[in-house]
């Protein structure tokens, strides 16, 4: 009888002919993991991470806008945040040397009421176009940046066509002449550039827009159409036939700076109008923000000048409801789109 010991040994490893071979694995020692595990599946990532990766920022910043329309370029919310910054700085110099009743400006002014009021649109509006570059769609800043290209226009146009009464014309302190220099240096580049930035975002590709989310009620349509046609004619009138339509101003002027008073009067015109076109308060946020703005920067520097307003004449009651029609206009858009946006999202 033949010892256990006698037996060839037994080995454990020995492969099981029926275990396929790999050319990775050619002995098959891994057969045995890959039969006892079974293969696992990956899981598809979820779509919150996919939009969240890396990789993803140039494609989520080049997508068009929700909404649908013209994606705004970046040449106008440069040209908005530019215009800003000069109108903090040169509004707030002109209102503030306004409201202490010294006359300070580009040109020769009988009253310093009227740089003063400039200076307020000016530094009125720069929050609003501040805003202009937080918006993603051409359709949600238009209402406040085509009143903006009319202001530069109109303002460059007007210094143009008064150029001898500027104090770079007629002489004066080194201040005011410098000033006067700079104003028609900078309203220049500002003017090409604004021109170029609508061009090119009236180039860009467009899509169609999306159906309007929060209409303006109806209550609000013929208001806005009387204060909008209101503020456009006078406008007009002061920019047009400034020796007849500067009787209406209640304070003295001169022929520039009714003709300034006008480019204002006719951009906040076409802003009101605007928004009425719009139909729509998440397209007019920007301007929104712009319109009690400068409706309070305004009567701000009315009421420290009060006593160079004629007060009990005809055009004076017009102006404080004009001006109160804006801010009335501007807060309760403001509350109007708080409210809708709950429900909007």
């Amino acid at each position: 009888m033949a010892d256990a010991s006698d037996l060839p040994p037994h080995d454990d490893t020995e492969e099981d002919p029926r275990t396929a071979r790999s050319p990775a694995d050619p002995t098959g020692a891994a057969g045995d993991t890959a039969a006892a595990e079974p293969p696992a599946v990956a899981e598809p990532a979820p779509a919150a991470a996919v939009r969240e990766a890396p990789g993803n920022d140039a494609e989520r910043a080049a997508a068009p806008p929700a909404g649908g329309g013209r994606p705004l370029t970046a040449g106008v919310a440069m040209l908005a945040t530019a215009v800003a910054v000069v109108s903090v700085i040169v509004g707030g110099l002109l209102m503030a040397v306004g409201l202490t009743g010294h006359v300070f400006g580009a040109w020769r002014s009988p009253e310093s009421l009227t740089p003063g009021l400039i200076g307020a649109g000016m530094l009125g509006t720069a929050p609003g176009l501040f805003a202009v570059s937080r918006a993603r769609a051409w359709h949600e800043v238009r209402s406040l940046v085509l009143p903006l290209a009319v202001v530069l226009v109109g303002l460059f146009a007007v210094s143009l066509l008064n150029a001898g009464h500027l104090y770079i014309a007629r002489g004066g302190s080194v201040v005011p002449v410098l000033f006067s220099l700079g104003w028609l240096f900078v309203l220049g580049v500002l003017c090409v550039f604004a021109l170029v930035a609508l061009a090119w975002q009236y180039f860009a590709p467009a899509q169609p827009s999306g159906p309007r989310t929060a209409p303006l009620p109806g209550w609000s349509k013929p208001a806005l159409a009387v204060l909008g046609s209101a503020w456009l004619g006078i406008g007009a009138g002061l920019l047009t036939r400034p020796g007849f339509w500067a009787a209406f101003v209640p304070w003295s002027t001169s022929r520039a700076d009714a003709q300034a008073l006008g480019v204002w009067a006719l951009a906040l015109g076409v802003g009101v109008l605007g928004a009425l076109a719009e139909d729509d308060l998440t397209r007019t946020g920007a301007a929104l923000i712009a319109l009690p703005c400068t409706a309070v920067t305004v009567a701000v520097v009315l009421a420290c000048r009060a006593a160079a307003v004629h007060w009990h004449s005809g055009p004076a009651l017009s102006l404080v409801c004009m001006v109160g029609g804006l801010l009335f206009a501007g807060a309760s858009g403001r509350v109007l789109l708080t409210r809708t946006s709950p429900a909007r999202s």
